[in-house]
């Protein structure tokens, strides 16, 4: 079905594909500019970024993108875990599965105990997907993102050491 595998340097159309589409980017306050996508790419194409692709197996195509980062949230280091999947792979649980096999990459590192991500409060597919992942729902917080704009987002936690 999909399988991940880390970004690459020919990476850059499907980057452009998740974030310069305004129905891709509702919930995150509109597509972003294309040096802003290509300073990501940048960053993202180098080893040990822990971003990734998701590759749909039928077609062998990128289908998404799933990545995780280290933040500090509420005085404590943690990972924010996000994801996107291009529309015409949606509704097939690419995104469910590329996440999944990305989680048990940040299980791994044994880094960080909690696993956030933070779908906005609109964003039903995704609160889904950290639903069906055994994700903890922590409740609704405002974040700045992009800078100057407030938007609430659902805070989801994982354990990464005890939850499976």
């Amino acid at each position: 079905m999909v399988h991940v595998e880390p970004w690459g340097t020919g990476d850059l159309h499907l980057l452009q594909a998740c974030l310069a589409d305004p129905v891709m980017m509702e919930h995150l306050g509109g597509p972003e500019p294309a040096e802003k996508i290509a300073e990501r790419q940048a960053r993202y194409e180098r080893p040990g970024s822990r971003q990734y692709k998701a590759v749909d197996e039928a077609t062998g195509e990128g289908a998404g993108w799933v990545g995780y980062w280290e933040r500090d949230w509420q005085g404590e280091p943690v990972f924010e875990i996000g994801w996107a999947v291009i529309p015409r792979f949606q509704g097939r649980g690419i995104a469910g599965e590329a996440t999944r096999q990305v989680i048990e990459i940040a299980r791994a590192e044994r880094a960080r105990r909690f696993l956030h991500a933070y779908p906005g409060v609109g964003n039903e597919p995704s609160n889904a997907v950290c639903r069906k992942l055994g994700f903890t729902f922590r409740g609704p917080h405002e974040f700045e993102y992009p800078a100057g704009s407030l938007m609430v987002c659902n805070d989801w936690r994982l354990d990464l050491f005890t939850d499976a």
